[in-house]
């Protein structure tokens, strides 16, 4: 059986990930084009994410086709992930940690996780239901890799 959690506990997990999601957008301007091409990315993955918290929050109307194409486009960026961080290009401003180098396999595995739970969330998300199993799935990912891999403000 699959337990739903309250409207009130949805609305305050989905508003935190969308904090943690737009974060980066508070930061300056990276001067490394690997960096800035980097955080324009993850930029796009918070975008994405707002577009979902928003649906969840009823912020916004829920749109099914409008959230399969934003997980879609999520999944998609996930997948560039690793190809971006492979150079070790540092820049004071970005939040990314030197831990990622170290542990490289750790951190494209979360990658991975990232865009196989946002390319399941492109198929399952039909209804506003829907929407929230798909958000926890989304947002233990993006938790996972930001716990270990990104500096906190």
């Amino acid at each position: 059986m699959i337990r739903i959690a309250s409207p009130i506990a949805l609305t305050a997990a989905f508003t935190g990930l969308v904090a943690i999601a737009s974060v980066g957008h508070a930061q300056g301007e990276a001067s490394d084009p690997e960096v800035k091409a980097r955080m324009a990315l993850m930029k796009k993955i918070g975008s994405q994410t707002k577009i979902l918290g928003d649906m969840a929050k009823g912020d916004t109307a829920f749109d099914a086709t409008a959230a399969q194409e934003a997980a879609t486009t999520m999944a998609a960026a996930a997948g560039e992930i690793p190809a971006l961080f492979e150079p070790q290009a540092t820049d004071p401003e970005s939040e990314a940690k030197p831990i990622i180098w170290e542990q490289w396999s750790d951190f494209t595995q979360k990658a991975i996780d990232l865009e196989t739970a946002a390319t399941s969330a492109s198929t399952t998300i039909t209804d506003q239901a829907s929407l929230g199993p798909a958000m926890r799935e989304i947002g233990g990912a993006c938790r996972a890799c930001h716990e270990t891999y990104r500096e906190s403000d």
